[in-house]
């Protein structure tokens, strides 16, 4: 016998989902039916083949799950789809060598979204529903249902823009049994001619309208472990988690950024004090940057990116690195770990110090670097 397919419930009941939204901080809400995500599903398995995920996992990990909202709710009927703007207004640049943190890491906005999502979720289980919220979850391709469910279109620089809004939003989903009534049609491109987001990538990451390529995006290089690429090392600037930059350069972005708003009780994280996470233990950095996505849940990583940015943040000052540069540098070239002796070879020579690099470090990264450095002229900003 075929199941019969539920009544759709009625635009009143998603209004009180809405509302129910608001109240818990959340901007906006969509629904996308719970079919298979066909369209994404392809672009994944596409990208993947051609090595455009780089190592990135997450939801390229298992494309036909994360696509599948029925794999992660069974006899699923649709996606309400949630959107909670990050728009904060932006501190004072400190004096001094400090890095900077994207936007949407300013703060943790995934926790009051979850808090949203799941206010949603009991009232839904309350109603007789299943439901089950996803935010920041490898089971999920939330742009997508974003798109389905109508909340925006997906911008050149493959974020979802929403209409009037921008894209400074981080997303999340609740997967239900409930009949909620899905958006008629996706929202129309916004985009135009305009690709200020591919002209103003600072790695060229962009490689076609919609189509970023991991291996060359810095959000993404930030994360990796390993060495970080030598030839996006100066590119990467100030930088130390994520990176905003097709997002600032995009008009409707920017226009909303303007109705910025600021809650007393935020501690708010845009900047981040280099020498100072340097000089820290590892429970300290966890404890101050464990929040962050961690490769392994390894600080090491946040202490290479910092000793790439020292580099560039004194390099750019046009002023010789002062004594506490010089003694995390010191102390970094005769770390124990032979990557961040390797970053720290190339953070001296960068700031002109040739003199403080090691002549006896055996190690294959290490001497890597060292080669490297001597085929480049030394730099002007710095004197030994």
């Amino acid at each position: 016998m075929q199941q019969r397919t539920p009544e759709p419930i009625d635009a009143a009941y998603l209004s009180a989902l809405r509302a129910l939204g608001r109240q818990s901080g959340i901007d906006h809400i969509g629904v996308a039916p719970a079919s298979v995500m066909q369209r994404a599903l392809t672009a994944l398995q596409t990208r993947k083949l051609e090595g455009l995920h780089d190592t990135m996992q997450f939801t390229y990990r298992n494309p036909v799950r994360s696509t599948d909202p029925t794999r992660a709710v069974a006899d699923a009927q649709s996606v309400l789809v949630a959107a909670r703007s990050y728009v904060l207004e932006a501190p004072e640049v400190p004096d001094g060598p400090y890095a900077a943190v994207a936007r949407y890491a300013w703060v943790d906005h995934y926790e009051p979204l979850r808090f949203g999502l799941q206010n949603i979720v009991r009232k839904l289980r309350a109603d007789g529903y299943k439901a089950v919220a996803f935010a920041d979850d490898n089971s999920m391709v939330d742009r997508e249902a974003a798109w389905l469910g109508g909340l925006g279109w997906f911008g050149k620089n493959a974020n979802v823009l929403l209409p009037g809004a921008g894209s400074f939003f981080v997303l999340g989903s609740v997967v239900t049994t409930a009949p909620l009534p899905v958006a008629a049609e996706p929202v129309a491109d916004g985009c135009g001619s305009c690709q200020r987001c591919i002209d103003g990538c600072p790695t060229v990451a962009i490689v076609a309208p919609g189509v970023v390529d991991a291996g060359r995006c810095l959000a993404w290089l930030l994360q990796r472990p390993g060495v970080f690429p030598r030839q996006f090392r100066i590119a990467l600037g100030n930088r130390i988690y994520g990176c905003d930059e097709c997002q600032t350069v995009c008009p409707p972005t920017v226009r909303f950024e303007r109705r910025s708003r600021r809650d007393e009780n935020d501690h708010i994280q845009a900047w981040v004090p280099l020498l100072e996470l340097l000089d820290g233990d590892d429970e300290t950095l966890m404890a101050h940057y464990g929040r962050w996505y961690l490769a392994d849940r390894n600080p090491m990583w946040v202490r290479r990116n910092a000793l790439v940015v020292l580099a560039n943040v004194v390099r750019d000052q046009g002023r010789p690195a002062d004594d506490e540069v010089v003694r995390v540098l010191r102390h970094y070239l005769d770390h124990a770990e032979p990557i961040l002796r390797a970053h720290a070879v190339w953070a001296a020579a960068e700031i002109g110090r040739h003199d403080m690099l090691p002549t006896n470090d055996t190690n294959p990264l290490v001497l890597d670097e060292l080669v490297a450095v001597a085929e480049r002229p030394a730099t002007a900003s710095g004197t030994s």
